[in-house]
């Protein structure tokens, strides 16, 4: 892994970047679900593989590489103390707290901190970016969230997107994606995914979408026009995505983390 200079016109938005070389990845399978994701579930609710216990699990091991985008956390928590008292973060608890009750959860659980949202928006902007730059499909990019609020007892805060690409062969090491890591190319990436992502080519449907709108829907404003990722690439399942949490958007100029 390697720390990077942080892209020229993101100073006050991005922390150092890592350019993460080579990249080993463990998947094992523990269980399956029905309908939902495992993120989405109970542990009760996910079905084990054995009928008894057993002392292993099935599993496979690939490698490849990634960058590792970091906010600042002063930053990150200037923008969540405006976010936490948005119109849009408050359809997003309610919304969840109507999600969870329809399918018997705690309804008063598994609603995810602000800054989630923020990094999991980010994410995806970046994801469908990184994939027309560096020649991975977007279903072969995998994202994992680095999130953590300040003051939780599990350790410092963590503000961070890993976007990644691994297989059992050498396609997921071809250099294309850790490339990108470097501060001039980073830069246009990053220009270039927000400036797409100001106006949707659903808008202003997609901008005016509100939690909760169309049933059990968990995103503000997002579609498959602009942030929705292949179920291979989302370990949240295309759910607490907002691009007005990320850049001014039609209609919806406050808020944005971008400005």
């Amino acid at each position: 892994m390697r720390a990077l200079d942080v892209p020229s016109g993101f100073k006050k938005t991005l922390d150092h970047p890592i350019a993460v070389d080579r990249l080993r990845e463990v998947r094992a399978l523990c269980g399956f679900t029905r309908l939902d994701g495992p993120d989405a579930a109970e542990p009760a609710r996910i079905a084990p593989i054995w009928k008894s216990p057993q002392p292993w699990l099935p599993a496979a091991e690939v490698r490849g590489e990634g960058i590792l985008i970091r906010l600042p956390e002063a930053r990150v928590e200037q923008w969540e103390r405006d976010y936490r008292d948005s119109g849009g973060y408050r359809d997003l608890r309610q919304a969840t707290r109507n999600w969870r009750t329809h399918r018997g959860l705690d309804p008063a659980d598994g609603m995810p901190p602000a800054r989630f949202v923020l990094l999991h928006t980010v994410s995806h902007l970046l994801l469908h970016q990184v994939a027309l730059e560096c020649g991975y499909s977007t279903a072969s990019i995998r994202e994992r969230l680095y999130c953590r609020e300040s003051g939780d007892p599990e350790g410092p805060p963590m503000a961070g997107v890993l976007l990644y690409t691994a297989s059992p062969d050498s396609e997921g090491t071809l250099g294309g994606l850790v490339a990108l890591s470097e501060p001039a190319r980073l830069a246009g990436v990053l220009r270039d995914a927000v400036s797409r992502a100001k106006l949707c080519s659903t808008d202003p449907m997609c901008a005016d979408h509100h939690a909760g709108d169309l049933g059990d829907t968990l995103h503000n404003a997002a579609c498959h026009a602009c942030l929705f990722a292949p179920e291979t690439s989302c370990e949240a399942g295309n759910r607490y995505l907002d691009r007005g949490a990320a850049i001014p958007i039609l209609g919806h100029p406050e808020n944005a983390y971008f400005t």
